[in-house]
C-alpha cells in the first residue's frame, strides 16, 4: 500500500480546520500524514490543530509567518513531506470519505502519475449548487488543461517522482490567485490527469473568502503562459515540443500586448 502525504495550507481557518483535517483522517485508504501548513494565522486554527493532535499523531502543525500566497505554506509542506503520493487540501474544504481509495485504485490501473477529481461547489456553508464540472473525460492532457485549469487543487494527488522536475509552486506574488493553476501545467507535461467526473469532495467556493476574486481572466493567462515558456525553455529535455507548439496556438487567439513578446520567447526555444 503506497504511502499518502496531504497538505493542507492555512491562514485563520479556525472555523473550517477541524473538518477539513477530520476528512483525510477518516478517509478508507489509510493517510500517512497530514501536515498543516500555517501562513501565520493569528486567530484559534494553531490551538485547535493541536487537540487534533493530541488524539492523532499523524497531524503535524508546521509553523510559518504570514506570506499572503497559498504557495508558501504548500511548499513548505512539500519539503516536509514523505509520501510517495502528495494529495492537497484546502483549510475551507472537505474530502468525502472514500476519494483516496478511489484515486488511488484508479491510478493503479493506469500508468499516470497525477490524478484530479470533480467537486460538489458550495457557494455558502450549505448551498450545494451540484458538481464543478461536467467532464466525460478519463484523462486531463496538457493541451485540454491549457485551455481550461480542470484541476481543483484540493481534489489533485500527485507522485514524489514527479518533483525533481516540477519542482515547486510559484511564490512570485504575480502568480496570486493562479500559482496552483501553473504548477498543474508544469505537471501535465510529464503525466496526463487520471480524472473522475465523481465529485468526491466538497467545494466551498464562497466568493468573500476567495483569494481570487480580483482575478483578471486575461491578464492571468498572460502570466501563466509567459512564465511556463521561461520555465519549458530551461526543461526542454523533459518537455514534448508539440506542448510548446500547442502553447504557441492559444496564444496567437490571445489579444494582448504581451502577446508578440511570448510568440518570441517561442520561437527562441527552437533556434
Amino acid at each position: 500500500m503506497s504511502t499518502i502525504s496531504v497538505i493542507i495550507p492555512t491562514w485563520n481557518r479556525e472555523a473550517t480546520i477541524s473538518a477539513a483535517i477530520n476528512s483525510a483522517l477518516c478517509q478508507t485508504y489509510p493517510i500517512t500524514e497530514v501536515l498543516v501548513c500555517d501562513d501565520g494565522s493569528d486567530d484559534n486554527t494553531k490551538q485547535i490543530v493541536e487537540e487534533i493532535i493530541k488524539n492523532d499523531s499523524r497531524v503535524k502543525w508546521i509553523e510559518g509567518v504570514r506570506a499572503g500566497l497559498p504557495a508558501v505554506p504548500r511548499n513548505r509542506g512539500l519539503k516536509a513531506s514523505i509520501g510517495e503520493w502528495i494529495a492537497f487540501l484546502d483549510s475551507d474544504d472537505e474530502w468525502l470519505p472514500g476519494k483516496i481509495q478511489k484515486q488511488m485504485t484508479l491510478l493503479g490501473a493506469t500508468s499516470n502519475k497525477a490524478t484530479c477529481t470533480n467537486a460538489f461547489r458550495y457557494i455558502s456553508s450549505s448551498q450545494n449548487e451540484g458538481p464543478y464540472f461536467d467532464l466525460k473525460i478519463n484523462e486531463i492532457s496538457f493541451r485540454q488543461l491549457i485551455k481550461t485549469n480542470y484541476v481543483i487543487c484540493s481534489s489533485a494527488i500527485i507522485s514524489r517522482s514527479l518533483i525533481p522536475v516540477v519542482n515547486e509552486f510559484p511564490e512570485d506574488k504575480i502568480f496570486k490567485a493562479i500559482e496552483d493553476y501553473f504548477f498543474w501545467l508544469k505537471v501535465a507535461t510529464q503525466t496526463n490527469f487520471a480524472y473522475m467526473n465523481e465529485p468526491c469532495l466538497k467545494y466551498y467556493d464562497i466568493p468573500s473568502n476567495s483569494i481570487r476574486k480580483d482575478g483578471d481572466a486575461n491578464s492571468q493567462r498572460n502570466i501563466i503562459f509567459n512564465e511556463w515558456i521561461k520555465w519549458s525553455s530551461v526543461n526542454t529535455k523533459t518537455i514534448n515540443k508539440e506542448d510548446i507548439l500547442a502553447v504557441a496556438e492559444e496564444v496567437k487567439k490571445m489579444n494582448d500586448f504581451g502577446k508578440r513578446k511570448l510568440i518570441s520567447n517561442i520561437r527562441r526555444i527552437f533556434k
